[in-house]
């Protein structure tokens, strides 16, 4: 089951990333309800080591390609997210007071809590792009004109996956030009 899992979250990271072609440096945004990928109802069937499998291969994957993930806690932690101090300190995001765990900030943000070099948590990040493992409602966290992404990678267990990137916003009136 770990290795399918695990498959799953690498094979839609990577559809999302040859979707979106983020720049080195930029962050992507994953919520992850490892409840929904057991077969369970979101936050009610926590697996960590499931949580910890879809970590796993996915902050290799964005790692590997210079990006920051930017876990998304739950809503008992009102969907703050786990960064590297680094990435809070280079984009200005100030960090919060509290530490995920399974229960109270979900699996996934708990496992990335331990796994990064130097973790803190922020309330908002704005997210070139962005992977939703589990209707976690990663929405909120992307910048503000969201598209959606149809990947064909759209399983990770039982759980949906949605995918979204950014564009800047069209402004203007009949004489704008855009690229």
């Amino acid at each position: 089951m770990y290795e399918q899992i695990k498959e799953q979250a690498k094979n839609a990271v990577c559809e999302l990333l040859s979707e979106t072609q983020p720049k080195s440096g930029q962050i992507v945004v994953i919520g992850c309800s490892s409840s929904e990928i057991v077969g369970g109802n979101i936050g009610k069937a926590s697996a960590p080591e499931v949580a910890e499998a879809v970590l796993g291969e996915t902050l290799s994957v964005l790692r590997n390609r210079g990006l920051y993930l930017a876990a998304q806690c739950c809503e008992h932690l009102n969907r703050a997210l786990v960064i590297e101090r680094e990435a809070a300190e280079k984009f200005g995001y100030e960090a919060v007071a509290a530490v995920p765990k399974p229960k109270a900030g979900g699996s996934f943000a708990a496992a990335a809590y331990l796994a990064f070099k130097d973790p803190v948590l922020v309330e908002h990040v704005r997210a070139s792009a962005g992977l939703d493992i589990g209707c976690t409602m990663i929405g909120m966290h992307l910048r503000d004109v969201a598209v959606p992404l149809r990947l064909k990678n759209n399983r990770v267990g039982e759980a949906l996956v949605l995918a979204a990137k950014t564009r800047p916003k069209y402004i203007g009136g009949p004489r704008a030009q855009y690229e």
